[in-house]
């Protein structure tokens, strides 16, 4: 099964598979995936908030390292979910506003705030279906 090369746009790498996602995530993306997230709009604040802090990050980069397995995961599922925001709303500016704004199904939380961890991340997912359904608006 082919990824989706729109998603990995996102990251900057665009594996052929699921397969070889598994093999980039244990091996760590580089730290460009995280200005790749920036340019896709995403503020400093978001990414330390949900992908890396800051003091890591700038150790990362004095280092020289890649992202470890976890940060990878996180940006993958922010690069995921923002993909299906954008397809789902139409334009990539509006899927941030919905992304950015507090939602009483997630108890006052923004969808942003969610992508934490992965059950946080599935169900945003699980929110743009529906909307893209018709089902909730």
């Amino acid at each position: 099964m082919a990824t989706n090369p729109r998603v990995y746009s996102f990251i900057g790498i665009k594996p052929i598979s699921e397969l070889e996602l598994v093999h980039l995530t244990e091996k760590g993306l580089p730290l460009t995936a995280i200005d790749r997230l920036r340019k896709q709009g995403l503020t400093f604040t978001e990414i330390s908030d949900v992908v890396i802090s800051p003091r890591t990050l700038k150790h990362r980069k004095a280092r020289k390292e890649s992202l470890s397995n976890v940060e990878t995961e996180r940006v993958v599922r922010v690069a995921r979910v923002l993909e299906l925001a954008g397809q789902v709303f139409g334009s990539a500016d509006k899927a941030m506003l919905w992304m950015r704004t507090a939602d009483d199904r997630l108890k006052g939380r923004s969808p942003m705030q969610m992508l934490l961890n992965e059950p946080g991340g599935r169900l945003v997912e699980s929110l743009l279906w529906q909307i893209d359904e018709g089902v909730y608006a």
